[in-house]
């Protein structure tokens, strides 16, 4: 592993969003901010999801995460569907790396700028909402994980697309579906069977699930299920993502 090179590229892909902090980090904290004002204002004193936690409460560690998740696909998915289309994914390509390198760049890339995300939206929530962490290890199990996933979805995204339009589709018909019904604003013991049996097999669903109960210590499913099915879907991804990363699939036409 050449880590000099993964280094650079890495750096490299954490400036791109840092030179523009208000879209990416400042915009989504914002966003998510809106969700936790708005559901926890309507749904306040209604119902508690879990006993002894407030709907507000419940809300965050949800919002966090999907602001996690959402702004890692961002990244890694923006970042290669702008290199090919103006043409400068050459010079990345001409770069003496492997493909392991690349995809270790990029991915790591996408957890840094979905980590600040998430952070900034759990820090801007508690000046609304106190929010105590019961295990924090597993927090950032899920965060890291959770964020990783997503980085890799948008590696696989970003190859697939070659405009701008089928990279919104793959958004808008994949990622925001499963984010939406992963559990973010509900416990999925509140669904009629046939979308509770749905929800698991929704993975999105294992990383708000997991990620909550660090929070909370309490969960909709075991959270070692959780953190398997996570780590299991994250290891099918990857393998996708250097399989096109190694072919050249979409990238050396």
């Amino acid at each position: 592993m050449k880590w000099r090179g993964v280094y650079t590229l890495f750096y490299k892909e954490v400036l791109r969003f840092i030179k523009v902090l208000t879209q990416t980090l400042a915009a989504p904290i914002v966003t998510a901010l809106l969700y936790l004002m708005v559901f926890g204002q309507a749904m306040s004193g209604r119902f508690d999801v879990f006993p002894g936690i407030t709907y507000t409460a419940f809300l965050v560690p949800g919002l966090v995460m999907m602001s996690t998740i959402q702004n890692a696909f961002a990244n890694s998915s923006s970042s290669l569907i702008q290199s090919k289309v103006t043409g400068n994914i050459v010079f990345m390509l001409l770069a003496p790396l492997s493909h392991v390198e690349f995809f270790t760049a990029f991915v790591a890339a996408a957890v840094v700028r979905g980590l600040m995300v998430g952070l900034g939206v759990w820090l801007v929530a508690l000046l609304f909402v106190p929010v105590s962490v019961s295990h924090p290890l597993i927090v950032l199990a899920f965060a890291v994980l959770g964020a990783a996933v997503s980085g890799t979805l948008g590696m696989i995204a970003g190859i697939w697309a070659i405009k701008f339009d089928q990279l919104a589709g793959f958004q808008n018909f994949i990622i925001l579906p499963l984010s939406f019904l992963s559990g973010v604003f509900y416990s999925i013991h509140g669904l009629p069977e046939f979308w509770r049996v749905l929800s698991h097999l929704n993975p999105f669903f294992y990383m708000i699930d997991g990620f909550r109960y660090g929070f909370f210590g309490v969960h909709d499913v075991n959270p070692a299920l959780s953190l398997a099915v996570v780590g299991g879907f994250l290891a099918a991804l990857s393998g996708i993502s250097l399989l096109m990363l190694k072919t050249g699939y979409r990238l050396r036409d």
